[in-house]
């Protein structure tokens, strides 16, 4: 496929549809514990099983008397709860509290920007997250973007669907009708201009 053929293609997908143009993530949304995420780990009482550890590539983590347990893809509460059933082997009636430092997020939670943005990024999706905040985020358009011809990767049901959305208009004009909210996993492709 040329260069050509696929400026042409993205001329032709369609907008956002309206209702998901304000969608927001379902209430049983919560962050899971990925790969690079830094937990402090606090257990009542005990300062010396407390401390901040770092979520290995491996998706595991170690502390004082617990080697390789596997946090990636729970929760903090869930983790909690897996740490004190197996301090419970040392302590007794363990109070264990995660909180998570330096949000790296899983991919299926991350929303990623790639091409002509000041600074492609794969940032941590928020709630109520919006195009606008990903662009500031990430610094806004190069001078070579063609802002108005990018496209919005979504999954949803399992299939990939592709959007045009408008940039240049939202950032440049300031036209805030083309802010569109933003889901877990959304990838946004911004082409370079054809002078």
């Amino acid at each position: 496929m040329t260069s050509c053929s696929l400026f042409k293609r993205r001329q032709k997908l369609p907008p956002v549809p309206t209702e998901q143009r304000e969608a927001t993530v379902q209430d049983g949304y919560f962050y899971q514990i990925a790969p690079g995420d830094t937990v402090n780990i606090f257990v009542w009482g005990l300062n010396e099983l407390s401390g901040s550890v770092p979520v290995r590539p491996d998706g595991m983590l170690t502390t004082p008397l617990i080697e390789d347990m596997q946090a990636s893809g729970k929760t903090p509460s869930q983790l909690a709860r897996d740490l004190e059933k197996q301090f419970a082997t040392y302590v007794r009636s363990p109070i264990v509290t995660v909180i998570v430092n330096g949000f790296i997020g899983l991919p299926t939670q991350q929303v990623r920007i790639v091409g002509e943005a000041l600074k492609p990024a794969a940032v941590p999706f928020r709630k109520h997250m919006t195009l606008l905040d990903l662009m500031i985020q990430v610094g806004g358009l190069t001078e070579f973007a063609a802002g108005n011809q990018s496209v919005l990767v979504r999954y949803q049901g399992g299939k990939q669907q592709q959007y045009s959305v408008r940039l240049n208009d939202l950032i440049r004009n300031g036209d805030i009708s083309q802010n569109v909210s933003l889901l877990p996993g959304d990838i946004l492709i911004i082409p370079e201009s054809w002078f």
